[in-house]
């Protein structure tokens, strides 16, 4: 793995494919990479949920030039804080696709 930092200038993209459900509350994105895709340089701004559909094995690259491989299991939930701008590569030989849930806001209390 080797170390990219994100180039001046760039322009971020989207946190996924397409946003599937969109509320007041959450907003869904689906994201499918084939082998060796890379999904553009993004940020997320809001805490969300990742929930893979295929199995991961991916590469994330940040624009501080820190890279971490993951290893995801379909039907997992992995919790994340908004962060620094990075982009991901599908790193596998098979598809990697995942539904994104970003929370727009705090969850009420029962």
């Amino acid at each position: 793995m080797s170390e990219i930092r994100m180039p001046e200038g760039t322009v971020l993209g989207k946190i996924g494919d397409k946003v599937i459900l969109e509320n007041e509350t959450v907003r869904v994105w689906s994201l499918t990479l084939a082998p060796g895709a890379i999904q553009a340089w993004h940020r997320h701004d809001l805490p969300y949920l990742v929930v893979p559909l295929t199995p991961g094995d991916n590469i994330m690259r940040f624009a501080d030039g820190r890279v971490r491989a993951t290893k995801e299991t379909p039907g997992e939930a992995l919790w994340r804080e908004p962060g620094i701008p990075h982009e991901l590569e599908n790193a596998g030989t098979g598809i990697y696709s995942n539904l994104l849930i970003e929370f727009k806001q705090p969850a009420s209390k029962a």
